[in-house]
């Protein structure tokens, strides 16, 4: 008996143990259960402050729009913003959302095949990041949205009606709000309601503070919930105007001075209300191009003029680049891109690809103005002029590819080389490109497009020559000549155009005096451009295309790096020995690999040599660096006397004597003793041939020797290491000599 009850309380135990498991796996799949969001969900819609959510597949699309770079406004559709940072491609996936603090200053860019937005400021932002929980943070399975009832996510889409609705509501009540922060022009008023306990938020939802405005020609919308806190702000009497101009640009044009554009915010959104028209018209999020009209202000009669005058940038003052804002058009709700839905489908990069022309392959950068000293009618001329320098050139995958870079007191990309592949395409984007505003820092720009624009990632297509155009109004605002310089040596051909240069009366204004010729690839007028006025801008476009196109003259394409034929003459005598010349060809492939190596490229040869010389390979055999590095590690040690002086006669003549034209001639010369024949004679020879000599001596190699046969100042172009094994300690040391010296070339 007493057997029994213990084997059923047994029983009993392993039955509740197993239940217990059973109910902690199905809690834990309870707690990894992700929700899913649609495509056009945005941040702000969602109450919750951090949560895992998953995206569906075709997010990818320009109408879930994206304001920001890195960190996105609430605003933002949140699937698509994860597309832009790379968290995950348009196939969809998980990700973490953690909500922050506002920003000011989102910055659009491309990035991944989405197109950011840019927007001054905005109440509420959020990061995204791979979809993996954090330790210590319970994450929903059913997230909260700020609409008048709980709306629990499901694996499938939510009805189409219900997503409408949403984002219409969504849309109308931050409209309003976002007109009032950016103009302080309309009436606002918080409504604000006890945030629930977590009890109570899967049941119910916290409204987010709506927005009501004053103008008795919109409907005002119903309170949802009592008001508990009220604020309110008045429209500014007057912007006040630009100080300390110097000269006043386009008298008469229709540009709109930044001091008035929150006034004509505000103004524009009651005039559109009162006409009756929807919230889907257009937004720019960094446009200056307002119409030329008079603003009716509504509830006063009063019609306020926009500004008529567009001014040099030199002497901005702080107060006035504060004011530089997003200037919004009459008639154009907020929060749209600045494009109709048929538009903005083409801001995608397109299909058609056009193989272009042939015979002027390069990767071009335009530096485009976007300073407020041009004014609004300016700005369009420019963007003429680069549509049709896009149509003369003749884009396309087989010839030139064009990506344009707009400044002001910052860079930003517009678009890439290779997000538009035929010149229809690039001449439709060139058209809807907004003005910045701000300074002109030039500088600033190049240091950007040295670093960040000519990438593999962004369509660099390396064999292709890298230019950049500036075209400057005026003079830059910042200095130019140290990145020019780290510009030029990373091997990119700077061409500028100026418009309207400075006037003598004005040279005192200008920051860098002779800034171009500080700035160009060459000083022989090849690469400048001076243009009178604006008006005629477009009288150079054939001349800048044909310079432009003309590869052989694009010297700063030309590195330290990759315009060389790089001879080696290897000491394979008797006294170095198997295991030290192991050493010496390590030492020949660290150098090697250092250089950019192709047909078109550096190029690599080599010469052993004791009494007798033998050709290892010539410059034309190996156009691959790793194809280069395979041939010296199958080198095979010579062993014999010393005989340099024959060597360096022999890599003259069997070597070099076959190196291209426009290539730079350099011997490295590796040897461990003295030479049994004259090496001075040979040596001055090569010298006089246009070789470039560098020697290496290694132990018992002879100093006088080393200077003989390097090229002057011997002190630059000889050096000497007591072991084989120290060898490596002046791999960069050469590297760096030989490049000092091509960089040092004259700039005529």
């Amino acid at each position: 008996m007493k057997a029994t009850v213990i084997a059923t309380f047994f029983g009993v135990f392993l039955i509740c143990t197993y239940a217990a498991k059973e109910a902690t796996k199905k809690t834990k799949k309870a707690k990894l259960y992700v929700p899913q969001i649609d495509c056009d969900v945005k941040a702000g819609k969602i109450i919750n402050p951090e949560f895992i959510a998953k995206c569906p597949p075709g997010c990818q699309d320009v109408k879930y729009r994206v304001y920001g770079t890195d960190i996105y406004a609430s605003f933002s559709s949140v699937c698509n913003a994860a597309i832009h940072s790379g968290i995950i491609d348009n196939t969809g996936g998980k990700i973490l959302v953690q909500k922050v603090a506002g920003h000011s200053g989102y910055r659009g860019s491309f990035s991944n095949g989405v197109r950011s937005l840019s927007l001054p400021r905005w109440r509420e932002s959020f990061l995204v990041s791979e979809g993996k929980p954090r330790k210590g943070v319970t994450y929903p399975s059913t997230l909260e949205y700020s609409s008048s009832k709980s709306i629990a996510v499901k694996s499938e889409p939510k009805k189409l009606e219900q997503d409408l609705k949403a984002t219409k509501n969504a849309d109308t009540n931050t409209t309003s709000e976002k007109a009032s922060e950016q103009g302080d022009a309309v009436h606002k008023e918080y409504h604000t309601s006890p945030v629930p306990t977590p009890a109570t938020q899967m049941a119910t939802t916290t409204p987010t503070p709506t927005t009501t405005t004053t103008d008795p020609s919109t409907t005002t919308p119903k309170p949802t919930t009592t008001p508990v806190t009220t604020r309110t702000t008045t429209i500014a009497a007057a912007a006040k105007t630009r100080p300390g101009l110097h000269r006043v640009r386009d008298i008469g044009s229709s540009s709109v001075h930044p001091a008035y554009s929150s006034v004509i915010a505000a103004a524009s959104r009651q005039i559109q209300a009162a006409q009756g028209r929807g919230q889907n018209t257009a937004f720019r999020g960094t446009s200056t191009s307002a119409s030329n009209r008079n603003i009716l202000r509504p509830n006063t009669g009063i019609q306020r003029q926009e500004p008529v005058a567009a001014f040099r940038r030199a002497a901005s003052s702080p107060a006035h680049l504060a004011m530089e804002t997003d200037l919004w058009k009459p008639g154009l709700s907020l929060f749209d891109t600045g494009f109709s839905s048929k538009e903005e489908l083409n801001m995608k990069p397109l299909e058609s690809i056009s193989q272009g022309n042939p015979n002027c392959k390069v990767d071009l950068s335009f530096l485009m103005d976007g300073s407020w000293s041009i004014g609004k009618r300016r700005f369009q001329l420019q963007k003429q002029f680069l549509s049709n320098v896009a149509q003369a050139l003749g884009i396309g995958s087989a010839g030139p590819l064009m990506g344009i870079v707009q400044y002001g007191n910052d860079p930003s990309t517009e678009f890439n080389l290779k997000t538009y592949a035929n010149s229809r395409d690039l001449k439709n984007a060139i058209e809807k490109i907004p003005q910045k505003g701000g300074l002109s820092n030039v500088g600033k720009a190049l240091s950007f497009v040295n670093k960040n624009f000519f990438l593999d990632a962004n369509g660099n297509r390396g064999g292709a020559p890298n230019v950049v155009v500036v075209v400057v109004d005026g003079w830059p605002t910042d200095r130019v000549e140290e990145a020019s310089r780290l510009a030029r040596e990373s091997g990119i051909n700077i061409f500028f155009v100026t418009v309207e240069a400075a006037a003598e009366s004005e040279k005192q204004n200008v920051m860098e005096p002779n800034f171009v010729d500080k700035a160009v690839c060459r000083t022989n007028g090849f690469y400048s451009i001076n243009v009178p006025s604006w008006f005629s801008l477009h009288k150079v476009v054939q001349p800048l295309v044909k310079r432009v196109c003309d590869t052989e003259r694009l010297v700063c394409s030309k590195t330290c790096l990759n315009s060389a034929d790089i001879g080696f003459v290897i000491d394979g005598s008797s006294s170095v020995g198997t295991g030290n010349f192991r050493t010496v060809l390590q030492f020949v492939a660290n150098i090697s690999k250092e250089f950019e190596i192709s047909d078109t490229d550096t190029r690599i040869g080599a010469v052993q040599y004791t009494y007798e010389q033998r050709l290892e390979f010539s410059f034309d055999k190996y156009s691959t660096k790793q194809d280069v590095l395979s041939a010296i590690k199958r080198i095979s040690y010579w062993s014999g006397g010393t005989s340099t002086g024959a060597a360096i006669s022999y890599a003259t003549e069997q070597l070099f004597s076959r190196s291209k034209p426009n290539k730079r001639k350099i011997m490295i010369l590796i040897t461990d003793g003295r030479s049994y024949d004259d090496v001075r004679v040979p040596a001055m020879a090569a010298h006089q041939n246009g070789v470039i000599a560098y020697s290496v001596g290694v132990a018992w190699a002879a100093q006088d020797e080393l200077e003989a046969i390097a090229t002057d100042p011997d002190k630059e172009h000889s050096f000497f290491v007591d072991e084989f094994d120290n060898l490596y300690r002046f791999v960069n040391q050469l590297i760096q000599n030989i490049c000092t010296e091509f960089n040092s070339q004259p700039r005529n």
